[in-house]
């Protein structure tokens, strides 16, 4: 049975981990994602659940149900999903990249560039560091997406890195001066 749906960027990121990694199960696809795209879109878990029946009663998947057990359904790409997954993927993507960060948005509204800062370089340090940590790991080989994603990762830390740095110096560097400038308390 196929049914006319649309799809949505939670459907090709079904198709797309389907297609690298063969068949899964709904809890397989919330691993694999939160260990990749993960790291760069944010998706909450129960889309994963539910995107691959609603893509298998449209025909983009099939689906093969345990017969004991725990009664898992296993999900692979069916002709249909392979061949949309490749449109999408050859189609232009004019959308401007989209930053949805609290901080910043905090940042704009005027809260403190120091607190700001103190906690924004904890954050992003650890991510670089599990990010450089993964280009460690990694061989390179396979799909040459994933790797070029992690070198994408791995600059926009560093220069957020240097950024909120920045701040930190320039606010520590404000507070000494006015420490300076300031009389002693009597």
């Amino acid at each position: 049975m196929t049914d006319a749906i649309e799809l949505t960027p939670t459907s090709y990121i079904v198709l797309g981990l389907l297609s690298m990694f063969g068949e899964a199960t709904p809890y397989d696809l919330k691993q694999i994602a939160s260990a990749s795209v993960g790291q760069f879109w944010t998706l909450p878990h129960s889309q994963l659940y539910a995107e691959p029946a609603r893509l298998a009663r449209a025909g983009y998947l099939t689906e093969d149900q345990e017969q004991g057990g725990r009664r898992r359904k296993r999900y692979g790409l069916a002709n249909r999903g392979r061949e949309a997954l490749h449109d999408w993927l050859g189609a232009l993507t004019p959308e401007p990249y989209v930053l949805r960060d609290v901080a910043l948005l905090k940042l704009f509204f005027g809260a403190s560039v120091e607190e700001l800062a103190e906690g924004q370089l904890e954050t992003h340090r650890r991510q670089l560091a599990e990010f450089e940590a993964l280009g460690k790991v990694v061989t390179g080989s396979g799909p040459r997406g994933p790797w070029l994603a992690l070198e994408l990762g791995l600059r926009h830390e560093r220069v957020t890195v240097r950024f909120w740095s920045e701040q930190a110096r320039a606010t520590k560097k404000k507070r000494r001066t006015r420490a300076r400038r300031s009389p002693p308390a009597s």
